[in-house]
């Protein structure tokens, strides 16, 4: 059996704060699907993730050496995004072997149980160049800088050879052929402008009327977009997400909440998220100098556009103005005057990072929150969330 196997090991996870705290670099969402998904979609093959003794590991995770003896595994890094060439590259590979691009040491490797060496150890042999383009999120702004990319080859890969749903005719339409409804999908009196890039529909998802969208764009599986919205590509909202007000090349993993007017730009915003009525971010500085943006290893510069990198289960107040390039950790209850800080620490109750949110406190909210659409936290979650909250 083929099994993908994925690794953080050389993936430096901490460059994505926030977003790898409470994820693997595989399950950050890129396009339309998570990196996970791509892969998975791609290849035709169930992953795992390797097991590396973190407090992440917990559902997937597996050790090398409880492969079968019939399973011909790839390991791949998990910030790695999947490309046609390179994933044909890969099925070429015998165990052993390992592709090499751009003078890495290794970016997949292919190996069944005789290259185990120990739990966590494969012995390759021999090297194979790979000559074309490698794609990878090292640091979270690229999320949103490669989301046009990543919009694109996702779209090819999910409708080829299928057909929409038809498009309502109460719809203004630009290059519908670029437009795809997944079954159940509903828009009705909307514009849809197609021709800078394609819009994907998700099952069940529903665009009321009024909205302009304007291509690359992706809903998700019974996510909404609410009455005349406004939305410039490459945007992002995953699933069972509520898109409202104006947004702009933005990335929503999913299950959070935009629903109201304010300006969501050149952003990330993670898993049970909330932006209160009137929440806006500036993505722009007004000398229109490059953006710094804080990262665990100092300040770096992230291109002359970026808005709010927002990790999971964050909230903010209603009118609440966010500071160009501003990161906002896991579980803040974010509200206070004026502009919010650059940074924001996780469990923060506030926006000066001062008070600290109680955990049983940010577990009775977060499970609130959770309710509201029809989800409860888990265990895994629980636990997860007070490694961060006593340790990080």
């Amino acid at each position: 059996m083929n099994k993908l196997i994925f690794t953080e090991e050389f993936c430096q996870p901490e460059n994505l704060y926030p977003f790898t705290l409470t994820r693997k670099c595989q399950d950050i969402r890129v396009g339309i699907l998570t990196i996970r998904e791509k892969w998975e979609k791609m290849t035709g093959f169930v992953s795992v993730d390797k097991n590396e003794d973190d407090y992440k590991g917990l559902d997937r995770a597996i050790n090398l050496d409880t492969i079968g003896k019939a399973d011909t595994c790839f390991m791949v890094h998990g910030n790695l995004l999947p490309t046609v060439a390179l994933v044909k590259k890969m099925k070429r590979l015998k165990p052993g072997e390992f592709i090499i691009a751009d003078g890495s040491s290794g970016i997949v490797f292919c190996f069944t149980h005789q290259q185990i060496k120990e739990k966590h150890q494969v012995r390759v042999t021999k090297s194979v160049e790979f000559e074309g383009e490698v794609k990878e999120i090292k640091y979270p702004w690229q999320i949103f800088q490669l989301n046009d990319w990543a919009i694109r080859e996702d779209f090819a890969l999910l409708t080829r050879k299928r057909r929409s749903q038809a498009i309502p005719k109460s719809n203004k339409v630009t290059n519908p052929k670029n437009i795809f409804l997944e079954k159940g999908a509903r828009v009705e009196h909307c514009i849809l402008n197609a021709t800078t890039g394609p819009i994907y529909i998700g099952k069940n998802a529903e665009i009321m009327e009024g909205s302009v969208i304007r291509g690359p764009f992706s809903i998700g599986e019974n996510s909404v977009l609410k009455l005349g919205s406004k939305v410039y590509g490459a945007t992002t909202l995953g699933p069972y997400c509520v898109g409202g007000g104006e947004i702009k090349n933005a990335v929503m993993f999913g299950y959070s909440n935009k629903a109201h007017d304010g300006y969501l730009g050149d952003s990330v915003i993670g898993e049970w998220c909330n932006l209160g009525a009137g929440t806006t971010n500036s993505n722009l500085k007004n000398n229109a100098g490059d953006v710094r943006v804080w990262t665990p290893g100092g300040q770096l510069n992230a291109g002359m556009k970026c808005g709010v990198l927002m990790g999971d289960y964050s909230r903010t107040a209603i009118n609440t103005s966010i500071n160009t390039g501003t990161v906002i950790s896991v579980s803040c209850n974010v509200f206070g005057n004026g502009l919010t800080p650059k940074y924001i620490p996780a469990f923060s109750w506030g926006s000066e990072g001062v008070n600290r949110y109680a955990f049983e406190k940010a577990l009775i909210d977060i499970e609130g929150w959770k309710k509201l659409k029809g989800h409860a936290i888990s265990d895994n979650e629980k636990s997860m969330l007070k490694y961060i909250f006593e340790k990080l």
